[in-house]
């Protein structure tokens, strides 16, 4: 039988649950979730392979109107990820005007021509008659493939969604081994695993002003244990002294969670230190940005 794949981009505004949507299509977590805007700053690429299928899912940032050097990348990710895609998830909240941003992203769906399917996410929190005229609303927008209603927090409508994606596949062949999850390094997904904990342990104005380096991540020559060290960047003296805590305890409780994920996610025994160090307004320094490990195509 000829195997079939397909280039997807899940691209939306801020929050509306792109990365949550590639954690539950792919059954396993490999993109960093919080309740605050503009969690995910990079491309992260997930790979599912379901039989002669085999989908490549880049999960983007949200797009938004850019306030630093760091948020124009995070946008020019999404646009670049448009054009280089097969088909697009355009994830849309239930309610609401839609912000210019995803206006635009509209227009580069149709100056591109490109397939997408209109995902309206959390569908949990309207009725059916509210969906239905939202359905209507965005429907007009764009000729999409499909519209498909889901709750990605509920597990609703993501088998709908998946047979749309299985429809929209061309024959050809698989780009990653039938069994890989991902193309992230584990030094990537490491250093959002801990940023996730400050995400969500920290007041919001805090974590965007934070990026995480992993200096370390070696296995000890007996086996067993994964040595990782990693610093914590924040742009502030006073944001540093939040990050650490009375007494260290922020610090404990954002390091214990991130060893309990990176032990699950890794299957090995990690042993994780965590230090914090203060560089000024980082996110509109071109050096910073690439220091930190956040690498923007051009």
């Amino acid at each position: 039988m000829n195997t079939k794949s397909a280039f997807v981009a899940i691209v939306g505004k801020p929050n509306v649950g792109k990365s949550s949507l590639l954690n539950t299509l792919l059954g396993e977590k490999i993109a960093i979730v919080s309740s605050k805007p503009q969690t995910t700053r990079t491309r992260i690429t997930g790979v599912l392979t379901e039989d002669v299928y085999q989908w490549v899912f880049l999960d983007t940032p949200g797009f938004h109107k850019p306030k630093t050097k760091l948020s124009g990348h995070m946008n020019k990710v999404v646009t670049t990820s448009v054009a280089d895609v097969d088909l697009a998830l355009f994830v849309v909240e239930p309610m609401g005007k839609m912000t210019e941003e995803e206006l635009s992203l509209v227009e580069q769906f149709r100056s591109r021509r490109l397939p997408a399917i209109l995902v309206v996410n959390k569908i949990d929190l309207i009725t059916k008659e509210q969906l239905l005229s939202r359905i209507a609303e965005l429907s007009a927008l764009y000729p999409f493939r499909a519209v498909v209603p889901i709750s990605v927090a509920e597990g609703e409508g993501i088998s709908t969604l998946m047979d749309e994606l299985r429809a929209n596949t061309e024959e050809g062949p698989h780009f990653f081994p039938d069994d890989t999850l991902t193309d992230q390094p584990e030094r990537a997904i490491a250093a959002e695993i801990i940023r996730e904990k400050i995400l969500r342990n920290m007041r919001d104005e805090i974590p965007h002003g934070t990026a995480v380096d992993i200096e370390k991540m070696r296995e000890r020559e007996e086996g067993g244990i994964l040595d990782i060290e990693a610093t914590i960047y924040c742009e502030r003296d006073s944001h540093k002294g939040m990050v650490i805590g009375k007494g260290g305890a922020m610090l404990k409780k954002i390091a214990s969670e991130a060893r309990a994920d990176l032990e699950a996610f890794l299957d090995v025994k990690v042993n994780l230190k965590c230090w914090v160090k203060v560089r000024d307004d980082w996110r509109n320094s071109e050096k910073a940005i690439r220091q930190v490990g956040l690498r923007y195509e051009e």
